[in-house]
Parts: C-alpha cells; sequence; structure tokens
C-alpha cells in the first residue's frame, strides 16, 4: 500500500476549486467555518471518488446528492470542494434542521452515473482521523489471482469503501474511514500470507516426487515472491500484527509511556514500519519460552489504547507551501517557543507543513497562540 496523506494533509485536490474559487479561498472559507454558526449546518462528506470526475462536477454531484429530499436533503448553501483532504467535501446547508437529517441516514450513495459509490457522512465538528485516501499496487498478486475478482472480494468484505477503476499497472485507489482501511490492509496480508503458505506447501509437495525440478521451482519461486514476502514482515508470521493510524501511533509512542512500558513489562519485541497514513506493528516475545499470549495481550493492550486516543485526539496542520521564508520561520519558531507550555501535543515538522496533534482544548490554545506569537492568522 502506498498510502497518501488523508485529514490534515497540506496538498489540494486535483483541478480546479468547484464555483471558481481559488484553492486559497475555498481553504480559508473552511477555516472561518470553525468558527462561525455555518459549523452547525455543515458536514463533511468522505469517500468521494478522486480521479473518475473533475472537481467541479463532483461539487456538482454532491450538491445534487443532498439538495434531495429522498437522501433527507434541502436547500444547499455551498459546497466546498476540492479541500486539502483528497475525496473529501463540505456541505453547507442552509438549514441546522437539514444537516442533522443528513447525519442520520446511515446510508449515502453518490448518483449511479458516480457508480453508486457509498459515502461517508458526519458533522463538522467531529474528531479527526477518520477519513483516508490510499493508492494500493496490486500488482504483487498478478502471478497468482485475477485482479479483478481480488478487487471485487475486497469490495464485498468491505462494502464501505469506495474503489477507483484498477489501473493497467495493478494500481487502484481507496477511499474510506481509517477503520476500513485498516481491515483492507489486514485482509490483503492475510491473503498474501495464504498465497505464500500455498506456494510453499506446493514445492514441499514437489519435493517429494523430483528433488532436482524441485530445486530449480525453488529459485523461481524466490523471485516470484520476493516482493510478497515483504507484505508479511517475518515477525508476522511468527508473532502479532496491527495496524494503526500513523498520527496516532506517533502520539502513543512519543506522548505515551504506556507503550515503552508496556513493551517493556511483558518482554514483547515491536517492529514498525510506517507508510505514509499507517503504521503496522509486529510485536514478538523477547524471550524464549515466555509466555505465548503475551504479543497477543499487549496488542489488545495497544489497540485499545489507540481506540480511546482516535476518539480524543484533534489535529491542527499549518501549511508552509506558498509562504516566504521569513513567515516559515516565524511559524517554526513560534512552536518552538511553545513546547514546553504544551507537553501533551505533540508537533511534528514536515518540509510542507507542520502538525500540531493533542487534546481539542490544547490544538485550540496552542494555535491561538501562535497566531498572537507571530501577529498574523496562521493555516
Amino acid at each position: 500500500m502506498v498510502p497518501q496523506k488523508g485529514a490534515g494533509a497540506c496538498g489540494a485536490g486535483r483541478g480546479g476549486a468547484a464555483h471558481g474559487e481559488p484553492h486559497e479561498r475555498r481553504r480559508t472559507s473552511i477555516l472561518n467555518l470553525k468558527e462561525s454558526k455555518a459549523s452547525e449546518r455543515t458536514v463533511v462528506v468522505a469517500g468521494l471518488p478522486v480521479g473518475l470526475f473533475s472537481d467541479q462536477v463532483l461539487a456538482i454531484l454532491v450538491k445534487s446528492h443532498f439538495q434531495d429530499t429522498k437522501n433527507k436533503g434541502g436547500d444547499v448553501e455551498d459546497v466546498v470542494y476540492p479541500t486539502r483532504t483528497k475525496g473529501v467535501a463540505y456541505v453547507i446547508f442552509k438549514e441546522k434542521k437539514v444537516a442533522e437529517n443528513v447525519i442520520g441516514e446511515k446510508k449515502h450513495h453518490l448518483v449511479k452515473k458516480a457508480g453508486g459509490i457509498p459515502l461517508t457522512v458526519s458533522h463538522f465538528s467531529e474528531k479527526i482521523f477518520s477519513s483516508v485516501n490510499a493508492i494500493l499496487d496490486l500488482s504483487v498478486f498478478l502471478t497468482q489471482v485475477t485482479l479483478e475478482s481480488l478487487v471485487m472480494d475486497l469490495k464485498k468484505k468491505i462494502p464501505t469503501l469506495s474503489f477507483s477503476p484498477l489501473e493497467l499497472n495493478g494500481r487502484i485507489s481507496v477511499g474510506g474511514s481509517f477503520l476500513a482501511i485498516k481491515r483492507l490492509k489486514e485482509s490483503l496480508l492475510l491473503k498474501a500470507s495464504s498465497l505464500f503458505e500455498k506456494n510453499r506447501n506446493f514445492t514441499n509437495e514437489g519435493r517429494k516426487w523430483n528433488r532436482q525440478s524441485t530445486q530449480k521451482s525453488l529459485q523461481r519461486s524466490s523471485k516470484s515472491w520476493e516482493s510478497l514476502r515483504t507484505l508479511v514482515p517475518e515477525t508476522a508470521r511468527s508473532g502479532e500484527t496491527l495496524v494503526l493510524d500513523t498520527d496516532i501511533f506517533l502520539y502513543l509512542k512519543q506522548k505515551c509511556a504506556f507503550y515503552e512500558n508496556t513493551l517493556k513489562k511483558y518482554h514483547i519485541l515491536s517492529q514498525e514500519r510506517m507508510d505514509g497514513e499507517i503504521t503496522t506493528i509486529c510485536l514478538k516475545n523477547a524471550e524464549v519460552g515466555s509466555q505465548l499470549n503475551n504479543a497477543k495481550h499487549v496488542k489488545e493492550l495497544i489497540e485499545k489504547w489507540s481506540h480511546v486516543l482516535h476518539f480524543e485526539l484533534r489535529k491542527e496542520t499549518f501549511t508552509l507551501v506558498g509562504k516566504e521564508n521569513r513567515k516559515k520561520r516565524n511559524i517554526e519558531w513560534a512552536c518552538e517557543q511553545l513546547r514546553p507550555k504544551y507537553p501533551r501535543v505533540l508537533i511534528n515538522f514536515y518540509r510542507t507543513h507542520i502538525d500540531i496533534i493533542g487534546s481539542s482544548s490544547d490544538t485550540y490554545y496552542f494555535k491561538k497562540e501562535v497566531t498572537k506569537l507571530i501577529g498574523q492568522k496562521v493555516s
């Protein structure tokens, strides 16, 4: 998987802004929503099929869907798309009641013209870490399964995800909630592991009949499955594997003593691999002869802790792209100055942006103080 940054990403979606507005104006309108009564009339729509239509057409389709009374919709004041999160739009209704009715409607599918793609609708004020967009490279399965049938199976297994058309090189875009993407990755890991085991058993069977031919087969198999092995880490085949949102994992590891203390307490080794928005953690007993279920128990503890963080944390992103060097340095300086005052806030510096992760109140006041220190609003 090659995940692209989802909630809080600094890059704008493809194409021009809806209704002909420049990207910066569209971004600004979203920021203004947070401090206005319009936020009560706004819903977040995730899972839009990126790449199938132009941004302007998608905005029109979204507006048409949510104006339809059959979908519990009503008068739409504005549709903000594209946004900084690919496949996510903001729909502003003229009445708060309509927004609540739309959220109350559990199932939303974009018109048949767009393939009846399922949408995830939530209130504007809900926590982050809810929407993820990723690019899957399924070419590794080419010699073992038909990719079209594999995609069909994945759609049936996780219907809340939206899939773009499969490309000739085996790549496909997927969008949906983090939990759904997590299930998708676990499903693919399981599929890879199953195919690897099947291939190994087939090779072992051949060894009984012809040692020489088997040796050649193993050589061919080694090349064919080299890339597939990378999907299933060695630790995962003899331990426990879990998948977390990268932002939550970084906060858990850097701001919560629980993570390292738990690994130490139960004598567990961890192998961590960050793939953009998703982090895979493989757990294995450090001591020979230790309790076999220790790794499983630690996995459950980490999952419970991360689930709590999922609902408690918020993220603010300060975009650096397009800003003068002096302003960039001022924002970075302000963040460093405030770091000691906010020990429970995680500050991640990147070349294009700065992520601020913490509780709702901490991130709010942190951003407010950054604005005060540099003498102008940051976004």
